[in-house]
């Protein structure tokens, strides 16, 4: 047998084993006399206190360093497998619809190489000359005297 703890919110509830006489309480020195097999703890700072609750000869301690907070929400187990249950399908939903959609497109070509017009080869304008690669016209041959010639 073992004491029991339940926490929700910042209350924490501590249930003794014994269940027969009158239970003494111990929480990290104050002591409290009662009927009571539990015990609630109020507005619970997350400390940690050292508990024992004894009748007669027999004591139960425990050592309790329980976190608690105000805002906290308490899940059940259904809850949280729907959550992720649901979570699961919508992907799985998001996956499909993209593979579907990805899956037409593999074989067309590209939007811009449909609208070209097959028919007639249309000349292009020469490329606009870069000023780093000009050609070598005939009065500036000191600039490029370094080079020679080949033969082509």
């Amino acid at each position: 047998k073992e004491l029991l703890v339940e926490i929700s919110g910042t209350t924490v509830t501590i249930t003794c084993p014994l269940t027969e006489g009158r239970i003494e309480w111990d929480l990290s020195g104050k002591k409290q006399e009662g009927d009571e097999r539990k015990y609630v703890l109020e507005n619970h700072d997350s400390s940690p206190i050292n508990v024992s609750c004894s009748s007669n000869q027999e004591k139960y301690n425990m050592y309790l360093h329980a976190r608690v907070c105000a805002n906290c929400e308490e899940l059940d187990a259904p809850a949280v497998a729907g959550i992720i249950t649901a979570d699961l399908l919508i992907t799985l939903g998001v996956l499909i619809l993209v593979y579907y959609f990805s899956k037409d497109r593999k074989g067309r070509a590209s939007p811009s190489a449909g609208t070209r017009q097959r028919g007639q080869k249309t000349q292009r304008p020469p490329p606009v000359p870069n000023p780093d690669y000009e050609p070598i016209r005939k009065g500036q041959r000191e600039v490029y005297a370094g080079l020679e010639t080949r033969g082509f």
